[in-house]
């Protein structure tokens, strides 16, 4: 079975879903087209040898409805005859890009791959995809609808079930700000990060890091999911979950560039680390981001390591208690979960979040000389891809 390699992981600087911010006056086609363009030039890679281009994308309609990274190829000026494709697992889908591109090329079935992840959340706002329509029909709602709840809800059930006070979960939100705020500062994330090109002017870094951010200024927030009907519904709910515990809706994209070690060796590219585990499962649709905890213990489990081994981790910062309970459940180093930040400090644009991490975990397993890191992801549903990788 071949090896599957990563040969580079790049990422566009993470921008404010919002009118105004970074990138909404790019397409989000033009907003993949020029990472996909970095990934190519600065690899020196004959575009015509890509056998696939593996595309997360969460809400594929409006712009982001024409199989994106298709669109975007063609946009940077590639081969026609290189296809794309388009997963959507919910916020894992550029994670499960990457897996199976990974697997493909494992399988011999690939030799080149890019999997890449796209989400212009000011653009195609979340949700936009349902449009007030019912998108589960009358037997999953006979099994599941009395007791089905929004994400936000579920984080708030969470953090009830987890005893995680307010003030935890607004400590939690500041430090992560402070990791993404000294990174930037050292320059951990200039190797990771392409310029891009906006009407406005070139965008070098990320618009979501708050600097400024500290409890005592998330403790002002209201909480963001109370209603009336709600906080009767589950009277145990100490509602703690606002905007500033929460991600960070943004736009954004990211892309690895992955090999065979056939290809690798043949064309004289630098493996920069190698897949060590795999592993997606699902859990409970009713608690919904639960589901990174199986989904690690089973990579690890699979892989035969441990999470003493683990020299970094990454687990989505969806909701604060999502990677709080996680550290708890799986006993892991607080120090290495998230060292540069996550998705509340440096932004979740769903379909890019699985890549985006890769992304980052890679660049820092290299500059702190670690071997192998772990990265987790909850999905809509109740679900979570985790990945393990080791650099070499």
């Amino acid at each position: 079975m071949q090896q599957a390699f990563i040969i580079d992981a790049i990422r566009t600087p993470m921008g404010r879903a919002k009118p105004g911010a970074a990138f909404a006056e790019v397409h989000p086609a033009e907003l993949l087209a020029q990472l996909l363009k970095g990934l190519v030039e600065r690899n020196r890679l004959d575009p015509g040898m890509v056998d696939d281009v593996i595309t997360g994308c969460v809400s594929q309609v409006g712009e982001q409805s024409a199989t994106p990274g298709r669109v975007a190829w063609l946009a940077a000026g590639f081969p026609e005859h290189v296809p794309s494709t388009t997963i959507d697992r919910k916020c894992g889908s550029s994670q499960q890009a990457i897996h199976f591109a990974a697997q493909g090329i494992m399988a011999g079935v690939y030799d080149i791959v890019i999997a890449c992840g796209v989400e212009s959340m000011s653009r195609v706002p979340m949700g936009t995809a349902r449009m007030g329509q019912d998108p589960y029909g009358p037997s999953f709602a006979k099994r599941y609808a009395p007791g089905l709840v929004s994400q936000g809800v579920a984080a708030e059930l969470m953090a009830s079930r987890g005893a995680l006070s307010r003030e935890a979960l607004d400590a939690y939100s500041a430090e992560s700000h402070r990791r993404a705020q000294l990174a930037r500062e050292q320059g951990a994330f200039r190797r990771e990060i392409l310029p891009i090109v906006t009407p406005r002017g070139v965008v070098e870094v990320d618009e979501t890091i708050r600097p400024d951010t500290s409890p005592a200024s998330l403790a002002t927030l209201k909480p963001a999911f109370r209603t009336d009907e709600l906080a009767a519904r589950f009277p145990e709910v100490g509602w703690h979950i606002t905007a500033g515990n929460s991600s960070q809706m943004t736009d954004g994209a990211s892309a690895l560039l992955l090999m065979s070690e056939r290809m690798a060796s043949r064309l004289g590219c630098n493996a920069r680390a190698r897949f060590a585990g795999f592993d997606v499962c699902g859990d409970s649709p009713m608690l919904m981001l639960t589901a990174p905890i199986p989904a690690s213990q089973r990579v690890l489990r699979k892989s035969g390591l441990t999470m003493a081994d683990m020299s970094h981790c990454e687990v989505n910062e969806a909701f604060a208690p999502v990677p709080m309970i996680w550290q708890r459940e799986l006993g892991a180093d607080p120090a290495r979960l998230n060292p540069r930040g996550g998705a509340i400090s440096l932004g979740h644009p769903l379909g890019a979040s699985g890549a985006r991490i890769m992304t980052t975990l890679l660049h820092a397993l290299e500059d702190n000389k670690g071997r192998y890191g772990l990265q987790a992801i909850c999905e809509a549903g109740g679900m979570a891809n985790a990945t393990i990788i080791e650099r070499l």
